[in-house]
């Protein structure tokens, strides 16, 4: 894509301006500058334009930005590795002359006029698979949905899975999604975190013990397991003996778009067929993606229907064509020229879906088609983080800053755009509502993958390799699972900028050529050896590895994530505190250099890492002003406390409250006699206290917060005067709270004011019996759910009378769910 590939071309211009180096001479720099105006302006034009670009023009700006990115930091490389290296003239003017044709082409023109979701299903559809599910045969059935792509058989079955009354019925529910190229130890790893029994150590299992330890988690239960996506009869028999079959009514639901694999699992009874949307139900979706709350004018009403009727009732030609009109102008002019490119056909199949999903792709803005393509470099079905996502993005220079905004809060606001233009799926969201991870519809990947490939955006190593030839340049290359090997022409090619690997093991030596990688994901273990250190471009580094070289040679990395199966801790050296271009550092079991030994305050190669955003986890922090002032502008901290004789002068807790910008902390092990040096920023968002101790001045300070929204106390001792274990919730506190979670919380009494909790929605407790329940809790107006993990005790029962007087009440507007830990019942009233 030409605006993608200049975008990127834009950032390594400024960043090579900007370097602290002696590696540009003076010519070399008025000549950048000279290509910033250039690109600049090529920008404006691809971004202000409502014309439509002619393809031999937008191929020659994308040629022209890669060639010139690959000249530049070859160049700067080269400088970097060897100072004696011989400077090449003319290579910048080879460059100026091609963009100076292109501008010539360019004219001036105007502005383009293009500039909470809910699915609705089927009444009859959700009523039917739900009476299948829950009818009195107790043996066990197999329930399938058959419908094509995008008729809406996930979301479905999503609904009825998260059904008040299907929780209830049910004693376990597991949730395991299949797709084509299906991995069975995959899928038992996801149905027993879905069921909440995967441990970390799980991940290092043979698939024999995983299966041994579903079918024994499934044994003498009522189950219900939901398959979604199913593509093959033979994974049936890769899976159906690791359902018991206990003649106590559980069931499996699946999903699939052929009807011979519906038939395969259950020959006995008929699959349920997907219905297709009625014009009315149609119109009431669209309207919903398209005006929210407002109705539509009465103008434009009669083009919209025929628009609902072109989609023949397919949820998902609705949904995204919704998304495209809910972000344009809403003129009958450009109504009807959607009207009339959506097409008619009298049966609409997966061809004319892809269709309207290349219109509605075809009209994103410029900005936000590099980030849509993207989501196609991620497996098919994959679970894909959003933070993860936002740093990539980052990474890979396809964020254009604006104003004074972080580039995560851009690229943030490009995600949200995407969401509600339909695009992507919400999957996971976090306590308070906001979007942990998503998906992409199989048929929306689809069309990113094309679409990429067609562009030379990024290859996926699964699919042909004929359409690429001898000595292209292949910037990005995804290798997603079930790949047998990687093709040497792939991994020796110099062009290589990202590596994404989500499944085959890649060794160094295969990589050593990409000399300049800037994102390498590693979904395995990454060994670190001398060729790597010569990644001088590197930005993102995702991988497993036991140990950390020196990472100075990294001197453009922006996000490290160390995945470590082991908790010894890991020592970085003092260069760590030289990398101002660091913004995010996962690292577990972290111990931090002293920065006060780096150097002194004259001393140019000491930093202040302005850019850092994310610090977790580090062992033993000592929280020092020096550590403080270090960084200035982090949002998100984890520390972990081990030695219990530390010095409380050493580690200066209460300089937090100097952390500005600080909105989630995360604190471990901190002790009793911590709490005494604990102070917290107002500008915290999320607090996770783990083993440690609070007295009730401490709960005080913290529910003096303005801005804290999620409290997290695990395995926290909260004591009062006199070593009382008794917690007194004032009025005024915790004013902005939504989410409050305990967990094995050593508590005797609890007692709330009157108006407690103004704002919460979400309480939960885990393993908690030795107190109970404020009666004043149930009246907290914006209280959406009361959840209790465990057996027995106090919180228990006065949970279970809420819940009886909800019912008399008559109260559907605060669910209390009862989840015991033994059998796995759940207790649902809606």
């Amino acid at each position: 894509m030409a605006y993608a590939a200049l975008r990127s071309l834009a950032q390594i211009l400024h960043q090579t301006l900007n370097r602290d180096h002696q590696y540009l001479i003076l010519d070399e720099k008025q000549q950048i500058e000279s290509l910033v105006e250039k690109v600049s302006s090529i920008q404006d034009f691809l971004e202000n334009s409502s014309q439509k670009i002619k393809q031999h023009l937008e191929r020659k700006i994308r040629d022209a930005s890669y060639i010139a990115e690959d000249i530049i930091e070859s160049h700067i490389t080269d400088r970097i590795r060897s100072e004696s290296a011989r400077y090449e003239y003319g290579i910048l003017e080879k460059i100026s002359i091609r963009f100076n044709v292109i501008e010539k082409w360019i004219v001036s023109s105007p502005k383009p006029a293009y500039s909470r979701p809910s699915t609705l299903v089927s009444f009859d559809d959700f009523m039917d698979i739900k009476a299948r599910l829950v009818r009195e045969s107790s043996e066990l059935e197999i329930v399938s949905m058959v419908g094509m792509s995008g008729i809406g058989k996930t979301n479905l079955a999503k609904q009825v899975y998260h059904d008040s009354y299907i929780v209830h019925h049910f004693q376990t529910r597991a949730w395991a999604t299949i797709s084509r190229n299906y991995n069975v130890q995959e899928i038992l790893l996801n149905l027993l975190n879905s069921m909440g029994e995967l441990t970390s150590k799980m991940h290092e299992m043979t698939s024999e013990f995983l299966k041994e330890r579903l079918y024994m988690n499934l044994f003498h239960r009522r189950y219900l397991i939901v398959l979604d996506d199913v593509w093959d009869t033979k994974f049936w028999d890769d899976v159906k003996q690791l359902f018991p079959i206990d003649k106590n009514g559980s069931r499996i639901l699946m999903t699939t778009r052929l009807e011979n694999v519906a038939n395969y699992a259950n020959s006995c009874s008929p699959p349920h067929h997907m219905q297709f949307l009625s014009d009315s139900d149609g119109w009431i979706l669209f309207c919903e993606k398209v005006f929210g709350k407002y109705y539509c004018p009465l103008n434009l009403k009669e083009i919209g229907e025929k628009i609902v009727q072109h989609c023949q009732g397919l949820p998902l030609a609705i949904v995204l064509i919704g998304g495209l009109l809910s972000k344009a102008t809403r003129t009958e002019h450009y109504w009807k020229y959607v009207a009339e490119n959506v097409g008619s056909e009298t049966t609409i199949t997966d061809e004319q879906c892809s269709k309207i999903l290349s219109f509605s792709y075809k009209y994103l803005p410029s900005h936000l088609k590099w980030c849509f393509l993207y989501m196609g470099i991620f497996p098919e079905d994959y679970n894909i983080h959003v933070s993860k996502l936002v740093k990539l993005w980052v990474a890979e220079g396809i964020v254009k800053p604006v104003g004074s905004k972080s580039l995560e809060d851009v690229a943030e606001e490009y995600f949200l755009d995407l969401v509600e233009r339909n695009l992507i799926l919400i999957h996971e969201k976090h306590s308070i509502g906001k979007i942990k991870t998503c998906k992409i519809h199989d048929l929306v990947r689809d069309l990113c993958v094309r679409e990429a490939q067609k562009e030379k955006f990024f290859h996926v190593t699964n699919r042909s390799l004929r359409g690429i030839q001898e000595g292209s340049s292949i910037h990005r290359v995804s290798i997603h699972r079930n790949t047998n090997t990687c093709d040497d022409k792939i991994l020796s090619s110099p062009h290589v900028r990202s590596l994404l690997n989500f499944d085959c093991e890649v060794t160094v030596p295969e990589m050593s050529n990409m000399r300049l990688l800037k994102v390498l994901h590693q979904q395995g273990t990454l060994e670190f050896s001398n060729e790597i250190a010569e990644w001088v471009d590197l930005r993102y580094l995702d991988c497993m590895s036991m140990h950390l070289p020196s990472i100075s040679k990294f001197r453009n990395l922006q996000t490290i994530i160390l995945r470590r199966d082991m908790r010894r801790p890991l020592y970085l050296s003092l260069d760590i505190w030289k990398m101002p271009q660091l913004r995010h550092v996962l690292l577990e079991y972290v111990i931090l250099p002293d920065p006060s030994s780096v150097g002194t305050e004259g001393d140019r190669s000491v930093f202040v890492l302005e850019n850092l955003q994310t610090l977790s986890l580090v062992m033993n922090f000592r929280c020092t002003e020096e550590d403080i002032k270090r960084i200035p502008n982090i949002k998100k901290l984890g520390i972990h406390y081990k030695d219990e004789e530390m010095d409380l002068e050493y580690h200066c807790l209460n300089n937090l409250v100097h952390l500005r910008k600080l909105e989630s902390l995360k604190c471990i092990n901190f002790g009793f006699s911590f709490s005494i040096n604990l102070s917290f920023p107002t500008s915290l968002k999320k607090l996770t206290l783990v083993e440690g101790g609070l007295s009730l001045e401490d709960m005080s300070m913290v529910g003096s917060l303005p801005n804290l929204q999620v409290l997290k106390l695990r395995r926290t001792d909260l004591r009062a005067a006199f070593f009382r274990q008794e917690w007194i919730t004032n009025a005024g506190e915790f004013l902005q709270l939504k989410y409050l979670l305990l967990e094995k919380i050593t508590l005797e009494y609890w007692r709330v004011d009157r108006t407690p909790f103004p704002k919460l929605e979400r309480l939960v407790f885990k393993d908690c019996y030795n107190f109970g329940i404020p009666n004043e809790i149930k009246e907290i107006p914006t209280l959406r759910s009361i959840e209790v993990y465990g057996h027995g005790g106090l919180v228990l029962h006065s949970a279970m009378n809420i819940q009886e007087e909800q019912r008399r009440l008559g109260n559907d507007g605060l669910q209390i769910l009862i989840v015991n830990s033994r059998n796995r019942t759940g207790l649902c009233l809606n």
